[in-house]
């Protein structure tokens, strides 16, 4: 794929995120799920009205610096209401989580060719994150899930950066990949996986090199290079050389296999203290409005509101789903559901669903995946994973010990990366005991996304016509599927025999 057709299929993922995303913005002028907390605590800050919060600020002061710039914006004000505590319109609390939103695809591109420097790879990355539904509605709404993940993102594509590079612009990357990290964990905590799959990955990284090479202990503490080893028993331990990615050589390396040539204290200072610093930094203006709980008070507190809040069943909430729900997505979530007796009637907005059979058109804004693209990114997840286990089997079955492979190709270090982080991001739910909602999922299916568009382009790639005939059917499916069910993301309005075509579950309703 030429740069020129990358950069056009770039821009086509964006401003399709970006229509989406604003396209009837203000059509519900009421607050939809959670807005009923956000885009109140949002407005609060403007108004100086303390409050308590279960969750970090930073997401709630994005809400409120959107509100106060939609207010001085002279557009988008023929409808308002006063539920977030002031005369508002829809539009000024949810326009900037739409903006913001709508980069998200861009940078799972953008994390994509760090990774491989495969621009087919990386437009079917920004292609599927921007064809998926939850990811649509969060986007839509004054909710806070966008801002983990974002800032989570972030933080992963300047570390890739980061490992591209080398000194001082090595170190400007590391500055704000901690800073990106403190901002996802200072919008909820479960952005911490984030950061955590960083530090797992560097961990792998060091592993492999120490079952290859039984080096001295003390390297753990200095930098090293894996391409180093390479070299080593022909060149000795003393002339150890440096190496960067350089997209025009076949044979050089890719960043991920420079994750060596970061030490212990890189990490710790820059993915330790600066993340640190970041969090607690954004706390400041919060305990300046609300002076009843000190820092570590107002943590000891949400930590006792999430213990409280009761097991995954549904008697506690009805759409509570524990984290084995979420792959399959067998119990995504309604935010919005009302109904009317034609289409010509207002939008609806307040007040119980009319009763069974009365509504002949049902409004319904639905967060759930593209189901396709979840399954089918499912499927491509564990594709992964068995193609990791498979080399040291081999490499066991032939030389009858364990060992790993003398180098790691591209494809295994991209395989690697997003099996750790979709694991690290998913398996610190097994042991969460409180109810549980698929959108605490939106950390961890980001990896998805990008494991089906890893294993799509492989297929286009291929020699093999069969394989490169099942690329497009993934593609074409996945494309097909959202625009089947961008009715129940968009909350457009749907007979009740179009509804239940959509509902292909009971546990979906």
């Amino acid at each position: 794929m030429t740069k020129k057709w990358f950069r056009i299929g770039m821009v086509s993922v964006f401003l399709l995120s970006l229509a989406l995303r604003f396209w009837g913005l203000e059509r519900f002028n009421t607050l939809v799920f959670d807005e009923v907390y956000f885009a109140k605590f949002g407005n609060n800050y403007l108004t100086h009205t303390p409050f308590f919060n279960a969750h970090p600020p930073l997401s709630q002061y994005m809400i409120g610096i959107g509100i106060w710039i939609g207010s001085h914006i002279p557009f988008w004000h023929d409808t308002v209401n006063g539920l977030t505590g002031s005369l508002r319109s829809s539009w000024t609390y949810r326009w900037f989580n739409a903006l913001t939103g709508s980069f998200i695809p861009l940078i799972v591109a953008a994390i994509a060719y760090q990774l491989s420097y495969r621009r087919s790879f990386a437009l079917l990355a920004g292609l599927f994150t921007a064809c998926d539904g939850i990811f649509l509605v969060e986007s839509r709404y004054a909710l806070s899930n966008i801002y983990i993940v974002i800032f989570g993102l972030l933080g992963h594509w300047f570390l890739l950066l980061a490992l591209d590079n080398q000194n001082r612009r090595r170190s400007f990357w590391l500055v704000f990949a901690g800073i990106a990290f403190g901002a996802s964990v200072g919008t909820k905590w479960n952005g911490l996986w984030f950061l955590s799959g960083a530090y797992l990955i560097w961990i792998a990284a060091w592993v492999i090199h120490l079952i290859h090479y039984f080096p001295n202990p003390k390297l753990f503490f200095t930098s090293f290079s894996l391409k180093e080893a390479g070299g080593r028993e022909s060149r000795g331990a003393g002339e150890a050389g440096v190496s960067t990615y350089s997209p025009s050589s076949p044979s050089s390396e890719t960043p991920l296999q420079n994750l060596t040539q970061l030490n212990i204290f890189h990490m710790l200072f820059y993915l330790g203290i600066i993340p640190v610093l970041i969090y607690s930094i954004i706390w400041i203006p919060h305990l300046q409005l609300d002076k009843t709980y000190g820092f570590i008070a107002v943590h000891q507190q949400i930590l006792k509101f999430h213990l409280q809040l009761g097991g995954n069943s549904p008697n506690v909430h009805p759409y509570c789903a524990a984290w084995y729900k979420w792959p399959l997505m067998t119990r995504p979530m309604a935010y919005y559901y009302q109904t009317a007796e034609s289409i010509t009637e207002p939008l609806p907005v307040m007040g119980p669903p009319l009763p069974n059979g009365a509504g002949q058109v049902i409004y319904d804004v639905h967060a759930m995946g593209n189901p396709f693209l979840w399954w089918f990114g499912v499927a491509a997840m564990l594709f992964l994973v068995g193609m990791l286990v498979s080399q040291p089997v081999i490499l066991w079955v032939k030389e009858k010990r364990f060992s790993m492979p003398a180098t790691l190709g591209v494809d295994t270090w991209i395989a690697l990366y997003l099996v750790i982080n979709y694991a690290a991001n998913l398996l610190p739910w097994v042991k969460v005991t409180r109810c549980v909602f698929i959108y605490h999922y939106m950390c961890a299916v980001v990896f998805i996304f990008l494991a089906i568009a890893w294993f799509v382009d492989q297929c286009l790639r291929s020699y093999y016509q069969q394989l490169r005939a099942l690329g497009v059917t993934i593609t074409f499916i996945i494309l097909a599927a959202f625009i089947f069910w961008m009715p129940i993301y968009l909350g457009l309005p749907l007979s009740p025999h179009d509804y239940k075509l959509r509902m292909w579950f009971n546990s979906w309703i």
